[in-house]
């Protein structure tokens, strides 16, 4: 275990139990009035949904700019997290919001973006028609869930499905963190599972094939980490964008810039970034609570213009 490892661990260890008081209405342990059953039932479960979609889309990000070899490489890209949204969107479309009905429905979309991307990048695609047909279902899925919304049978219906889509942990509840955790924790060791081959893709696909990586199994295990990872997240939260490209930029010069040694890293980034700014959306003196999507949206838009204009000024 490293030094930005541990550093990471310890910010996390510490952001935490201030996430706990920290809100609309700041929580005084000794003197707020069922203060147990507000950090318990409120506050715990919500940083820890936090740490988990934040450390699932800092993961996928990584493993996917290893992967493409791509700085710009976002989780969104490979259209699973399109995905999930189509699926969500139906589910409230449907009305079956309650209980596990829209995790469900999100995560059954998830698993079927990754069904089709597997099916139509097959056996012999390379990384670029494995791209390509991300694009695609992403702009699917995308088109879909607009269509979907078009037909909202009312429109309370579309109100809803609108505010979902903006990405919160607004009423999250330990529910959706035993639903976001395992999955979570599972995709992140196929995508460690993953790491050394994603080193030898840092030489190139032909290279990596002549080291003796297995394009299809790496595919493989790709597939299903940002799947799990990426599905999970938005099953529960909704879309959280710009976290998987800001993370792994901001850890990168703090490792020997592998993808295997920046994935862990980039988790705990990701994890230690969400719980940040949910916090921050929560104590803002707003009407209502800012929706931890678009506080990100704000964060990521400029991140990504300064890379651009970084990456024209190298090419200069």
């Amino acid at each position: 275990m490293n030094r930005l490892t541990i550093s990471l661990g310890l910010l996390i260890a510490l952001a935490l139990p201030l996430s706990l008081l920290a809100g609309r209405v700041w929580i005084d342990p000794s003197a707020t009035p069922n203060a147990a059953v507000i950090l318990m039932e409120l506050r715990l479960p919500r940083g820890l949904l936090a740490l988990a979609v934040g450390a699932g889309l800092g993961a996928a990000g990584a493993a996917m700019q290893g992967y493409l070899r791509n700085p710009l490489a976002d989780p969104g890209l490979f259209g699973i997290a399109p995905g999930a949204a189509l699926g969500a969107v139906l589910s409230l479309w449907l009305g079956l919001a309650g209980a596990w009905f829209l995790p469900a429905f999100a995560l059954t979309g998830a698993a079927g973006a990754m069904a089709l991307l597997a099916l139509i990048a097959g056996r012999t695609g390379g990384i670029a028609l494995f791209t390509l047909a991300g694009m695609m279902l992403a702009s699917l899925a995308g088109a879909l869930s607009s269509l979907i919304i078009s037909f909202a049978p009312n429109a309370f219906a579309m109100s809803e499905i609108v505010t979902w889509l903006m990405g919160a942990l607004t009423d999250r509840g330990w529910q959706e963190v035993w639903i976001c955790a395992p999955l979570t924790l599972v995709g992140i060791v196929c995508l460690g599972v993953a790491g050394k081959a994603l080193d030898a893709m840092m030489l190139g696909e032909a290279a990596a094939r002549s080291l003796g990586v297995d394009a299809v199994r790496l595919r493989a295990w790709l597939i299903a980490g940002v799947g799990l990872t990426v599905g999970s997240g938005v099953a529960v939260a909704g879309i959280i964008g710009f976290v998987g490209l800001m993370v792994p930029h901001i850890v990168r010069p703090l490792t020997d810039r592998k993808p295997s040694s920046l994935l862990v890293p980039s988790a705990l980034a990701g994890a230690l970034l969400v719980l940040v700014a949910d916090c921050l959306c929560r104590v803002l003196p707003l009407v209502t609570e800012l929706r931890l999507g678009i506080a990100l949206s704000l964060l990521g838009a400029p991140f990504f213009l300064a890379l651009l204009l970084r990456m024209r000024r190298g090419l200069a």
